[in-house]
């Protein structure tokens, strides 16, 4: 399991512009254990996006170094599978098609990999959708549709980019408590990037809260929850426990004076 341990060491991102540099990301020194739900908030402009940019390999550090496990990062990898906010989704394909194509790319043949999507599409709810092209779907059901392209190739990360930030609250919190049961059947390592501190806490393990530009990370909290001793996955109702609230006002608190 050491191998999907993320290592960030005096990483920092600095960016060129005719106006001079701009220090996005102070150098940071960061370690993520397999298995963990990572989110990351903080105020506008703090560097999250940056940072995500960074595991995801389609940047390069300005300083320090990245790795998972004993392997530099260096760029984009089958080992980590990126969630944009916006679902991006191959108009001209099927949902399953969309599923398929990584494997499709990677040479995997038909056979396996229609095998592979069709347990996706299962496991995202979209069993009885894989014959609909994308733009038959809704907002919600795309972007579950994605979680599974990135699933059917079986990455050891995944890096969520504000995935359900478009999303009518209903549809967000149904794909919230839809995360958590993917996460908790999949085993993987996920890194969250969002601007809703109330989202952070019902989704994480731990969340890092980052300072105003240049971004860093001010507080590293883990996250224990009523409930989290059991098997079952958190349900919406912990929100409304005197310990999620407290969380809440805790990071909320943290952000407000990193912004102030």
């Amino acid at each position: 399991m050491a191998r999907d341990r993320v290592v960030l060491a005096g990483v920092s991102k600095t960016y060129a512009s005719d106006t001079g540099p701009t220090v996005a990301l102070s150098p940071t020194d960061l370690v993520i254990d397999p298995g963990e739900f990572v989110s990351v908030v903080g105020p506008s402009g703090c560097g999250k996006t940056t940072l995500l940019q960074l595991l995801g390999g389609f940047l390069e550090p300005s300083t320090g170094s990245l790795l998972v496990g004993a392997d530099r990062v260096e760029g984009p990898g089958p080992e980590r599978g990126v969630v944009f906010q916006a679902p991006t989704l191959y108009p001209w394909l099927s949902v399953r098609g969309n599923i398929e194509f990584g494997p499709k790319c990677r040479g995997v043949d038909k056979k396996t990999r229609r095998a592979a999507a069709e347990r996706m599409l299962a496991l995202v709810g979209l069993a009885e959708f894989g014959d609909k092209r994308p733009y038959e779907l809704s907002g919600g059901m795309q972007q579950r549709a994605q979680i599974a392209r990135v699933l059917v190739n079986d990455p050891r990360i995944i890096l969520m980019d504000e995935p359900f930030g478009a999303l009518d609250q209903l549809t967000r919190e149904r794909l919230q408590v839809e995360l958590l049961r993917l996460w908790r059947e999949a085993g993987k390592t996920i890194v969250f990037v969002t601007h809703s501190v109330e989202e952070a806490v019902f989704l994480s393990t731990r969340v890092l809260v980052m300072s105003a530009r240049p971004g860093r990370v001010i507080v590293d909290r883990r996250i224990q929850l009523p409930g989290d001793d059991d098997t079952a996955v958190r349900d919406l109702a912990v929100t409304a426990t005197p310990e999620f609230q407290a969380l809440k006002t805790e990071l909320a608190t943290a952000i407000y004076e990193a912004h102030a």
